[in-house]
């Protein structure tokens, strides 16, 4: 074996299981349409299907795991009453030959509602009642959806914990404690080969806890004999407010994280503060946060005003828009930046500079969360 690898080298372990953007060659731009108006050529309407839930609960949080390889391809929406649905996903739209797409479920419609849902017929797998508590403003940071669709972590619970639920069953499958206060939002990193991947809970306390998500065990933790009282791999410090918002990236091997009031913080993922992003005079409340693997930070502050900070704490660009923005998503690659808010219109902006490349006709309410397909069309 040794000599083997000797004359021949040797097969680097797999780390990622989502591809790496390609590179802009024209045999990647026909099947990856990169450009902000990778939107056009799909059909002639913008608004390709509207899904209207039988609840009328404002979904508030929204997960597109659409990998074709995954069991069940499918977009998990969570409303504000926490109620949850897994709406199967059809790989059905791309060209021909692309990865993914398949002819015979060309007919659908991308999304097909969760039929326990739908029929009404199996709320109670679909139900989360365990009661939050009730200062706690439900919104898109308090739920995560692990990579494969299987599991939905929530936080905002008054014994100050955050929970794992099955999507399958609804059922409650641990329960993690570390924080002092109301744990206040949740992150997740890209996933590893086998599914593991970084939570990040952020809480009132002022402290970020950083947990492994084993993706073999389907727990917080290594080791499914401890699962009661896993321990954090890091505990981040130096915020003085509640923490609201936070971004983690395993491949930067970076947090960064907002409070309440106050600067933005970056962390590695083994607890050390590197450095604090400050914003402008009236930029002192971070709401949203979107981390790129090129290394760009997004941060949406109160009242529309949005700031780009390289990782070594650079102000690129600065833009001020006049919505209350709710949900804020890079590109894969990094490139573009897409928002939406109380107006209802959702938009794509240049990441680097924040140049408005496209607006789609408004919806006739607010958006609360967006998410985008893996092949980013």
């Amino acid at each position: 074996m040794e000599a083997q690898i000797q004359n021949f080298g040797q097969t680097p372990s797999q780390l990622l299981i989502e591809p790496h953007p390609p590179r802009s060659s024209a045999m990647h731009l026909c099947f990856l349409p990169q450009s902000p108006l990778m939107f056009k050529d799909q059909m002639q309407q913008d608004v390709i299907m509207v899904l209207k839930f039988p609840s009328n609960s404002p979904v508030t949080h929204v997960a597109a795991n659409t990998l074709p390889h995954l069991t069940i391809p499918a977009v998990v929406t969570v409303t504000c009453s926490r109620l949850f649905a897994v709406n199967r996903w059809h790989n059905t739209v791309g060209l021909r030959g692309a990865p993914g797409y398949s002819l015979d479920q060309a007919h659908h419609l991308p999304i097909e509602m969760d039929p326990l849902i739908a029929n009404n017929s199996g709320v109670n797998k679909r139900q989360i009642t365990d009661l939050v508590d009730q200062s706690i403003q439900i919104n898109a940071h308090c739920f995560v959806v692990t990579a494969d669709n299987r599991y939905i972590l929530i936080c905002g619970f008054w014994d100050k914990s955050f929970r794992v639920y099955s999507t399958e069953t609804g059922k409650l499958t641990q329960i993690v404690f570390g924080h002092w206060d109301v744990v206040t939002c949740l992150a997740r990193s890209e996933s590893y080969i086998g599914g593991d991947c970084y939570i990040v809970s952020g809480s009132r306390d002022a402290t970020l806890l950083l947990w492994y998500w084993s993706g073999r065990h389907h727990i917080i933790g290594d080791n499914p004999n401890s699962s009661d009282y896993p321990a954090p791999r890091a505990v981040l410090t130096g915020h003085d407010h509640e923490v609201v918002c936070v971004s983690v990236c395993a491949e930067l091997g970076l947090v960064i994280s907002g409070a309440k009031e106050g600067p933005c913080l970056v962390h590695t993922i083994t607890g050390d503060l590197l450095r604090a992003l400050e914003g402008t005079e009236n930029c002192l409340y971070p709401r949203l946060i979107s981390v790129s693997s090129e290394g760009h930070c997004i941060i949406y502050y109160e009242r529309g005003r949005f700031s780009n900070f390289s990782i070594n704490g650079k102000l690129l660009a600065q833009m001020e828009i006049n919505d209350s923005t709710r949900a804020i998503l890079l590109s894969s690659d990094g490139q573009n930046l897409v928002t939406g808010g109380d107006n209802g219109v959702v938009e794509v902006w240049q990441a680097c500079d924040f140049k408005q490349l496209y607006i789609y006709p408004g919806c006739d309410a607010g958006i609360r969360a967006m998410d985008l397909s893996h092949d980013q069309r």
